[in-house]
């Protein structure tokens, strides 16, 4: 199996300052990429169980967290809108939806 070359420390003292932002970059790009993964699950969990104002609280703070990652440009304010667009279709249908019984 093939190894991948190992990268080279960066001479330069501004490539070293670019290596340490970049790791603190990517770490903060991390969290708010699972968080808002974490947000649109509990919003799809809830419409799935069929729990109606836990669907409406759970987007509610998932709008939140949307607009969020797409102001920071951790992904395209068109894909947030579709995310909170589909979202909000799922819980509007829910709440629309005749009561099992």
């Amino acid at each position: 199996m093939a190894t991948k070359p190992k990268k080279k420390n960066p001479r330069l003292a501004s490539g070293r300052k670019r290596v340490r932002q970049d790791t603190k970059l990517n770490a903060a790009n991390t969290s708010l990429r699972s968080k808002y993964r974490t947000a649109v699950k509990n919003v799809e969990k809830a419409v799935a169980a069929g729990d109606k104002t836990k669907a409406a609280e759970a987007f509610a703070r998932a709008q939140s967290v949307v607009d969020t990652v797409a102001d920071k440009g951790i992904f395209h304010k068109n894909k947030a809108s579709r995310d909170k667009s589909r979202l909000a279709a799922k819980v509007k249908a829910l709440a629309t939806a005749p009561a099992a019984a």
